[in-house]
């Protein structure tokens, strides 16, 4: 994936950050980020369900994306005191469902924004 164009979203999440600080709600940086990538040019969706399939049966119960970037960057927000290794590999599982290459953890109850991203590749993505 272009570094320019990953570039280009995390500076989004700057943004917010530089203007909204830490500690708030992660649905208020969901929906801050979603404005702010808009309008940078970037197609977001919110809250976007994903199926998940169990032995060839959908399951009733889908699971949902925060944020979905062009429909190949999931974005996983947090603003939580305790980050957990778990987080990565939740966002990892959608990768897989979705077949997207890149997704990224990003935790905005950090000091400094740098601490809380945390890239996920996923390496059996197809390219789309």
């Amino acid at each position: 994936m272009d570094r320019n164009y990953t570039y280009k979203i995390l500076r989004c999440a700057y943004n917010v950050f530089d203007e909204l600080g830490p500690g708030l709600l992660e649905s208020i940086y969901e929906e801050a980020l979603a404005h702010e990538l808009q309008m940078n040019g970037f197609s977001v969706e919110r809250q976007k369900p994903v199926p998940v399939i169990y032995k060839g049966e959908r399951l009733q119960a889908d699971l949902r994306l925060d944020l979905i970037v062009d429909g190949k960057v999931i974005l996983e927000l947090k603003s939580v005191t305790e980050y957990r290794k778990l987080f990565e590999k939740q966002l990892y599982t959608y990768l897989v469902l979705t077949d997207c290459e890149l997704g990224y953890v990003i935790n905005f109850n950090e000091e400094d924004l740098r601490d809380g991203i945390h890239a996920v590749c996923n390496p059996r993505a197809t390219d789309k």
